[in-house]
């Protein structure tokens, strides 16, 4: 589950998927590209069908939809491999305007946003618009990640939703998921482009399992919270979990949530488990690493801080070969730079 400012429920049950090898399958099975049109989708042409996790029926439409709006996060990996949406909602830009981790490689200031942050959602806006299509991540008890419940009878209305399932696949099928439908809204996932995207995931992958193979260092994940630093449970977190499938030795918490997720220690209480090098959380809300040293002598004192063994992981990676490449690139930076202590 990832820490962000969302409900005690979903704080502490969601966002989480194991992660597995041989990302590339999906590109490799797909076919030729489409036409572009102005609306960004590449496409002129139907019919369009496509999986709604939810419920595992197709969604099928006379044609492929030009008026897509979809969650930031799923809107960010469409447009890594070429497809633009006509609207996004959930984290899109931080306070200062930079875009929040979720928008990835988008132009956050060209976007329309519907709701930044959770509950938020204009459906008059989202009206006015015309969609034709909306799409989110999905997770068990929550149908549209980032749409409110209330609202969900009424913005399927105006157009058929798909959710792609997020908390149990593989950062592999998943990032495949999200490739079959950028190429059913147009996308050319055969395109140099794209062709480099997944060279580039292969390519972290293979760095991750290099210095997993020279090194015998010992990692921890965290989010540093208010209310004490939490470990991240690797089989549950898919960008861990998929590190640890290439080599890494990650710190298994021994009492997790009951959901899993994470084990949340005190911060009397944060040497519990020692590790030559900790990846702390990026995403808004963690504690920035700078207040953690400055407020928090016991963060201070752990070996890999006093080391200067601190690096990053995103636990919401944007799904697409480029999106899951940074995030490998992330791990296998810190992994290479660290030292046993």
């Amino acid at each position: 589950m990832p820490l962000r400012a969302y409900p005690a429920l979903s704080r502490r049950s969601l966002l989480a998927a194991t992660g597995g090898l041989g990302a590339a399958s999906v590109l490799a099975a797909c076919g030729g590209a489409a036409d572009e049109d102005p609306e960004g989708t590449g496409a002129d042409a139907g019919p369009f069908s496509f999986l709604d996790e939810r419920d595992q029926e197709d969604v099928e439409l006379e044609s492929v939809p030009t008026k897509v709006v979809a969650f930031t996060g799923l809107a960010a990996a469409l447009y890594d491999y070429g497809v633009e949406v006509a609207a996004v909602f959930g984290p899109t830009t931080l306070s200062d305007g930079q875009p929040d981790l979720q928008a990835g490689r988008m132009p956050v200031e060209d976007l329309t946003v519907l709701g930044n942050a959770w509950g938020e959602f204009d459906v008059e806006k989202y009206a006015e618009l015309g969609p034709e299509l909306i799409v989110s991540h999905y997770y068990e008890g929550f149908d549209l990640w980032f749409v409110p419940e209330d609202r969900l009878e009424e913005v399927e209305s105006l157009a058929p939703g798909v959710g792609i399932e997020v908390s149990l696949p593989t950062i592999d099928q998943i990032i495949d998921r999200h490739a079959a439908l950028a190429e059913a809204l147009g996308a050319d996932l055969n395109s140099e482009e794209n062709a480099a995207g997944v060279e580039r995931f292969g390519a972290a992958a293979g760095a991750v399992a290099a210095v997993a193979g020279e090194k015998p260092l010992k990692a921890v994940a965290v989010g540093a919270w208010p209310d004490g630093l939490y470990i991240a449970n690797p089989p549950t977190f898919n960008i861990l979990a998929k590190s640890v499938e290439l080599g890494a030795d990650f710190v298994v918490p021994e009492n997790p949530d009951q959901n899993g997720y994470w084990e949340l220690l005190s911060w009397e209480n944060v040497d519990k488990y020692t590790a030559d090098v900790i990846f702390l959380d990026l995403r808004t809300g963690n504690i920035s690493p700078e207040q953690l040293v400055a407020d928090y002598p016991t963060w201070a004192a752990l070996p890999a801080v006093a080391a200067g063994q601190v690096y990053g992981w995103n636990g919401e990676p944007v799904y697409s070969h480029v999106g899951g490449a940074v995030e490998l690139e992330r791990i296998a930076e810190g992994l290479g730079a660290a030292q046993p202590l």
